[in-house]
C-alpha cells in the first residue's frame, strides 16, 4: 500500500534565514514572520483534509507542523531522519564569511559539486539518501486515501525528493528551491510518484535557506 498524496512543506521563515545564515541542524525557532507564513499555509493545506502529519524534530518544523496540527487535530509523528542538512561548525556562518572562510568550498557549493558541510557535517548526496529512505518508508505506511503532509526543510526536501523519484543527480539543480512555507505535492503514478506542484503556496517568493542555487 502507499499514501494517495504526500505533501512536503518547508518550515517558515527564521531569523537566520533573513540574515542569510547557514542553519543546518542549528535548533532556531521561526521568528514572528513565520510564524505568520506558518498559520497561513496551515489554512491552505489543512482544506486538503491531510490524514497523517510528520515533521522534523527542529523547532522551526516542528512549530510550523504544529499550526496544521492546531487546525486539523492531528498528532504530530516526529522524525530526526527528516532533519536539515548537518552542516557543523559551519552553522551561524553567512554564505559569504563562508565564502572567505574557505572559497574552494562555497565555489563547490554554488556549482553543486560534492562537498561535505563543516568538518563532519554531512554532503548532499547523503542528506538526500537519508531523507529519500524517510520518506519512502512514511509512503508505504499510508494508503490509497492517505494525504500524508511532512513538515521539514528547504535544502533536505528538494534533494531528497528527486532522490525519491530517481531523477539523475544530474538533473537536481534544474529543481529550485523551496521558499519558506512553500511545499511540494506528490501523487502516485502507474509506476513510480510524479510531481504535481513544486514550491507551490504563493507567488514567487526569494529563497532564503542554506541551499544556495545561485
Amino acid at each position: 500500500m502507499s499514501a494517495g498524496r504526500l505533501i512536503v512543506w518547508r518550515h517558515g521563515r527564521t531569523e537566520w534565514n533573513l540574515q542569510d545564515k547557514i542553519q543546518g541542524q542549528a535548533d532556531i525557532p521561526l521568528d514572528a514572520v513565520g510564524l505568520g507564513q506558518a498559520r497561513s499555509a496551515a489554512a491552505r493545506l489543512a482544506a486538503l483534509a491531510p490524514t497523517r502529519l510528520f515533521a522534523s524534530d527542529l523547532k522551526r518544523a516542528a512549530a510550523t507542523a504544529g499550526e496544521l496540527a492546531a487546525l486539523t487535530g492531528l498528532e504530530i509523528e516526529y522524525d530526526e531522519a527528516l532533519r536539515e542538512i548537518d552542516v557543523d561548525d559551519w552553522a551561524g556562518l553567512t554564505m559569504a564569511e563562508l565564502a572567505a572562510m574557505n572559497p574552494e568550498a562555497a565555489a563547490r557549493i554554488r556549482a553543486g559539486e560534492p562537498q561535505r558541510r563543516g568538518t563532519a557535517g554531512e554532503t548532499v548526496e547523503e542528506v538526500a539518501t537519508r531523507f529519500a529512505k524517510a520518506l519512502t518508508r512514511i509512503a508505504e505506511e499510508g494508503t490509497p486515501e492517505d494525504t500524508i503532509v511532512v513538515a521539514t526543510h528547504g535544502l533536505a526536501a528538494r534533494v531528497g525528493i528527486c532522490l525519491f523519484l530517481n531523477i539523475p543527480q544530474t538533473n537536481w539543480p534544474a529543481f529550485g528551491g523551496l521558499a519558506n512555507c512553500n511545499w511540494i505535492s506528490l501523487l502516485p503514478g502507474r509506476h513510480s510518484w510524479r510531481i504535481e506542484e513544486w514550491n507551490a503556496g504563493s507567488l514567487p517568493e526569494p529563497v532564503m535557506s542554506d541551499d544556495p542555487q545561485r
